[in-house]
C-alpha cells in the first residue's frame, strides 16, 4: 500500500499498469485531463429572477465535468488501446448532457429577459495533456481579462520541466507534480506597489480571526454555488462566519457565532484547504468534495492568518455595502488560462517575490505563505454579479479604479503554513508534496488557488474602519500593536531566529517587587474576545513571520499550528481600534440575491428531472465538520492579569514570606520596647 499511497511525482510512466490507484479514491494518473469552456465567466448579463435557477445549472455543468474527468482518470489502459475510446465513451455524452443543460440556461433567462445567443457553441470540451496548461486564448477566456492587475509571472518555470510527463502525481493520482514546483530562491524580486500619492488613504485595518482551529470546513461555495450541496468540489477552510454553508440565507450569516475577535466582524473569509499528499486519510476520503474527487491527504491547519483591509493610492476610500461578495482568483485558470487567477505564492522572509503559477520550495527555517489580494474598486451599485466579476475590479498600477468604479478597502488575506520543502528527487516520499485542493480536472495546479470573502461588518465597525484608513493610522482587533509595516512603509527584516521561536520572559523571579504593578482587574481591554478565539501573535519563529512584504500590511495573527497542535504561543495585546464615527455610506441600488435556495432542495437539487445521473456525485450532503486535525490548545484565561508571569500561588508565597515574617518581628519589637517603658515608669 505504500507504493501506492506515495505517488511519485516524477514517475513518467505511460502505461495503465504504472498507474496506480491511489489512497483507495478509484481514481488514476492517466496525464490528461478535461477542458470545456467556462459558462459561467460568459454569462455577465443574468436577470435578479433566474439568477437562482441559473446557478444551479451552472453547478450541475461542473458536477458533469467532475464526473467526466473521474472516468477519464480510470480509462488510462482503454485510451492506450482505443485511441477514439476518450471522445466515444466520456467527450461526446459529456457534450450531450451539456447541450440540455446549456438550453434550460437559455430557457430560464428568456422566460424573463432576453435570450442569451451563443450558449450552445459552449457544450464541447476536449481532452488535454494534464502536464500542458492551455496557452492564454486557448481553452477559455472566459470573455474576461478586463481585471487589471492580473499579469502572470512565470518565475521559476524552468523548475522540474519534463518531469511527470505521463502522470499526473500526486496522492490521488491528479497532481501535484514536480513541475509544479519552484525554488523561491530562483526567483527574482518581482513586487511593484504603486506609492501613495496627493490624497491616498494610508491607513490599515486589521481583523484577527482565527486559524480555522474550529475545524469548520465543506465543500459548498454560497457565492458561486448558493443551494448546491459539494458545489466546489474541493473542501474550504473557513474563519469568521461559521455558518457558513451551501444553505444560508443572508439572516442566516448575520445570526451567526463569528470566529473573530471583534464581534463586529460577522464576515466571512474562506479558501481551499492545502494538504499534504502524505497518505493520511482525513474523514473526507471516500465522500465528495474529498477522496472521491481526488482531495487526498493530511489537512495543514495555518499556522497565521493575518485579514488586512488597505487604502487606495490615489484617493481615499468609501465602505463596502453590506453582503458585498468578492471572489479573487479563477479556481478553474489551468484550463480557462490566466486571465483572472490571481494566485500569490511565497516563503517567509522571501515575499518580495512572489510565484504565480508554482509552490514555492522554502529553504530550511521559512514558512510557506499564500496571499490573495482582493478587487478594491466597487461599482457603487452591486453586491455581487452574474459571473461574481464584473461588480468589481482591480486598481489599475498606477492606483486608479476604472471608469464608474470607486475605491473600497482593500482586503489582504496571508496565510503561513509550516511545510517544509517536499523531496522532488523521489517523489515525495520522503517529504511529502503540498497542494491546494481544487476541482478534480484542475489537477491541484497553484495558479487555481483563489479566496472568497463576505462582508458582514457591523456598520458601525466598518465605518471605523474606513475613517482609519482615510486618517493614515494603523487599527483593528489584529492590528499587532504596529510590529507590521504599513503600506508605505519600508519592510525590516526578520530578527527573530528559527531556533529561538519563544520568546522568554525577560522578568527575573528574583524582582517580585514590580508584579504589584498590574492589577487582576484589568485584563488588557480585550472584552469582545470570545472564549474559544484564536491568538494573535507570531505562531512560530521561522524568518519574515510578521510579514516583510510591506504592501500587505500583517497584522501579525497567529494561531494553532498544524496537527499535532503545538502548544499556545504568548499572545501580545492588540492594537487600539479606532472610535470615529462611520463615513456615509453610498446606496446600493441594485443587488444580486445572496439566498441560495432552500433546505429542501438539499439532496442535490442541481438536477433537472430530465437530466438524472446514476453516479451519485454531487447528490451527498455536505461534510460539513469533516477532519482528522486535532482539536486546538486550549488558551489561557484571558481575564488573567498578565502580571502573574510563570509563578503560581505557591512562587509568590515563597517570595513574600521574607517580607511577612520580618513585619511580624518588627511589631513585637514594638510590643516589648512599650511594656519595658511602662515597667520602669
Amino acid at each position: 500500500m505504500a507504493a501506492n499511497v506515495y505517488a511519485s511525482a516524477t514517475d513518467g510512466g505511460s502505461g495503465g499498469d504504472s498507474a496506480a490507484t491511489r489512497s483507495g479514491t478509484g481514481v488514476r494518473t492517466a496525464g490528461a485531463t478535461i477542458d470545456c469552456p467556462d459558462v459561467g465567466t460568459k454569462l455577465t448579463s443574468v436577470p435578479e429572477q433566474a439568477r437562482g435557477e441559473v446557478d444551479k445549472e451552472l453547478a450541475l455543468l461542473d458536477e458533469q465535468i467532475a464526473k467526466a474527468y473521474q472516468q477519464l482518470s480510470e480509462a488510462a489502459q482503454q485510451m492506450q488501446q482505443d485511441p477514439g475510446f476518450a471522445d466515444n465513451a466520456i467527450v461526446n455524452p459529456l457534450k450531450e448532457k451539456r447541450g440540455a443543460t446549456l438550453e434550460r440556461i437559455a430557457i430560464a433567462i428568456d422566460r424573463v429577459g432576453d435570450r442569451p445567443e451563443g450558449l450552445e457553441a459552449l457544450a464541447a470540451c476536449t481532452v488535454q495533456d494534464g502536464n500542458q496548461a492551455p496557452t492564454q486564448g486557448e481553452g477559455q477566456d472566459g470573455g474576461a481579462g478586463e481585471q487589471p492587475g492580473q499579469e502572470q509571472g512565470q518565475a521559476g518555470q524552468e523548475q522540474g520541466n519534463g518531469q511527470g510527463q505521463g502522470a499526473n502525481g500526486g496522492q490521488a493520482g491528479n497532481g501535484p507534480v514536480a513541475a509544479d514546483f519552484a525554488d523561491i530562491k530562483s526567483v527574482q524580486p518581482n513586487v511593484n506597489d504603486p506609492r501613495p500619492q496627493g490624497d491616498a488613504s494610508r491607513g490599515s485595518f486589521a481583523t484577527s480571526c482565527g486559524v480555522n482551529e474550529n475545524g469548520l470546513f465543506n465543500s459548498d461555495n454560497i457565492i458561486a454555488a448558493p443551494g448546491v450541496t459539494n458545489g466546489a468540489h474541493h473542501f474550504h477552510d473557513y474563519v469568521g462566519n461559521q455558518a457558513n454553508n451551501a444553505f444560508a440565507s443572508d439572516q442566516d450569516l448575520a445570526n451567526a457565532e463569528t470566529s473573530c475577535d471583534d464581534q463586529g466582524d460577522k464576515s466571512s473569509y474562506y479558501w481551499p484547504v492545502v494538504r499534504l499528499q502524505n497518505g493520511t486519510q482525513e474523514q473526507d476520503a471516500q465522500k465528495p468534495g474529498g477522496g472521491i474527487e481526488g482531495n487526498a491527504g493530511e489537512i495543514v491547519t495555518p499556522k497565521q492568518v493575518t485579514l488586512t483591509f488597505l487604502g487606495n493610492a490615489r484617493e481615499k476610500v468609501t465602505a463596502m455595502p453590506r453582503l458585498l461578495r468578492i471572489i479573487t482568483g479563477d479556481a478553474k485558470s489551468f484550463v480557462n488560462g490566466p486571465a483572472n487567477a490571481n494566485a500569490s505564492w511565497s516563503c517567509t522572509g522571501f515575499e518580495d517575490r512572489q510565484l504565480k503559477d508554482k509552490y514555492p520550495l522554502c529553504p530550511q527555517g521559512s514558512d510557506v505563505v499564500r496571499t490573495f489580494k482582493f478587487q478594491s474598486c466597487w461599482d457603487g451599485r452591486n453586491i455581487d454579479s452574474a459571473n461574481h466579476r464584473t461588480h468589481v475590479a482591480f486598481a489599475d498600477a498606477a492606483g486608479n479604479c476604472p471608469s464608474g468604479f470607486r475605491p473600497i478597502p482593500q482586503l489582504v488575506q496571508r496565510i503561513v503554513y509550516d511545510i517544509d520543502a517536499p523531496s522532488l528527487q523521489d517523489g515525495g516520499r520522503t517529504t511529502p508534496l503540498f497542494a491546494v485542493d481544487s476541482f478534480p480536472e484542475q489537477l491541484h495546479k497553484p495558479g487555481t488557488d483563489h479566496g472568497d470573502f463576505i462582508n458582514i461588518f457591523d456598520e458601525d465597525l466598518m465605518g471605523e474602519m474606513v475613517d482609519c484608513i482615510n486618517d493614515g493610522r494603523k487599527c483593528g482587533a489584529g492590528a499587532d500593536g504596529g510590529q507590521n509595516p504599513g503600506p508605505d512603509e519600508e519592510p525590516k527584516e526578520p530578527t527573530k531566529s528559527p531556533e529561538a521561536p519563544q520568546e522568554e520572559p525577560t522578568k527575573a523571579p528574583e524582582a517580585p517587587q514590580e508584579e504589584p504593578t498590574k492589577a487582576p482587574e484589568a485584563p488588557q481591554e480585550e472584552p469582545t474576545k470570545t472564549p474559544d478565539a484564536p491568538q494573535n501573535g507570531n505562531g512560530g519563529g521561522k524568518p519574515g513571520d510578521q510579514g516583510d512584504d510591506g504592501d500587505d500590511g500583517d497584522d501579525g495573527k497567529g494561531g494553532a499550528a498544524k496537527p499535532p497542535a503545538d502548544k499556545p504561543e504568548p499572545e501580545p495585546e492588540p492594537g487600539d481600534a479606532s472610535t470615529a464615527p462611520g463615513g456615509a455610506r453610498p446606496e446600493v441600488k441594485a443587488t444580486a440575491s445572496a439566498d441560495g435556495g432552500n433546505a429542501a432542495e438539499q439532496g442535490g437539487g442541481s438536477k433537472s428531472d430530465g437530466d438524472q445521473d446514476t453516479d451519485g456525485l454531487g447528490d451527498s450532503q455536505a461534510v460539513g465538520q469533516a477532519t482528522s486535525a486535532a482539536p486546538a490548545p486550549s488558551v489561557p484565561s484571558r481575564t488573567e492579569p498578565q502580571a502573574v508571569g510563570e509563578g503560581g500561588l505557591a512562587d509568590t508565597g515563597a517570595q513574600l514570606w521574607p517580607a511577612a515574617a520580618g513585619a511580624v518581628l518588627v511589631i513585637a519589637g514594638f510590643v516589648v520596647l512599650r511594656r519595658v517603658r511602662r515597667s520602669h515608669m
